[in-house]
């Protein structure tokens, strides 16, 4: 059993980053094999539209045709992974361009343009996507994130068979406050919430890693 993780924030010791390590620790607590990948450490560029994954007999049919440093990325997921998690924060209401790049090319290349769409993937695995936001819940939600959560969370259960979300909400975003501008948030609330919330986030994420691959297989 194996689990693979992506992050998608520039940060690798961060919010994102670290409860994507326990994630991996909850897989590893029963015995899973897991990866890390830092996708900013990664040359690569989303998809070109060049439409070889789409060419019925081509030798790219249902898989991406591009070739660089996240080609093995993709092939990892296909060949050997049985689940993965996709981290990333929200920035301007989206996700990292990185994360997006990314996931352009791993949900594109095995979507069959049929009535209904299907997936050309060679089976179904179990799939997660984890978030984390400065936003508390509530406000996340009156600008609109939950609209980008649950799209992402569609495209992977049509592509893979299952998808699962875990948000971190109110994220701790600087170590020290009073270096930057920041009247908007309460630096002692941001810190508080940090050592009082974001520990229960890394247990919740734990269970999410070890969930994944408890489940194993969708198929």
């Amino acid at each position: 059993m194996k689990l693979m993780a992506i992050n998608g924030s520039p940060r690798k010791n961060w919010n994102t980053a670290t409860l994507l390590k326990k994630a991996l620790e909850g897989a590893q607590s029963i015995g899973a094999e897991t990866e890390l990948i830092h996708l900013y450490d990664l040359n690569f560029k989303g998809c070109t539209s060049c439409f070889a994954c789409k060419l019925i007999g081509g030798s790219n049919y249902g898989r991406c045709a591009m070739n660089d440093e996240l080609t093995p990325v993709l092939k990892c997921i296909e060949e050997e992974a049985d689940a993965f998690v996709l981290g990333t924060p929200i920035y301007f209401g989206a996700m990292t361009g990185e994360m997006r790049s990314c996931l352009e090319r791993l949900l594109f290349a095995p979507l069959l343009y049929s009535l209904p769409p299907t997936s050309l993937f060679p089976r179904q695995i179990r799939t997660g996507m984890l978030y984390t936001m400065n936003a508390p819940e509530e406000l996340s939600k009156q600008l609109g994130y939950d609209v980008v959560i649950k799209g992402s969370e569609s495209q992977l259960q049509r592509v893979f068979g299952h998808a699962e979300t875990f948000c971190s909400y109110d994220t701790y975003q600087f170590p020290d406050y009073s270096k930057v501008t920041m009247e908007m948030f309460d630096p002692k609330k941001k810190a508080a919430r940090r050592e009082e919330v974001f520990p229960d986030d890394c247990q919740n994420a734990f269970d999410f890693g070890r969930r994944l691959v408890t489940k194993g297989k969708a198929a």
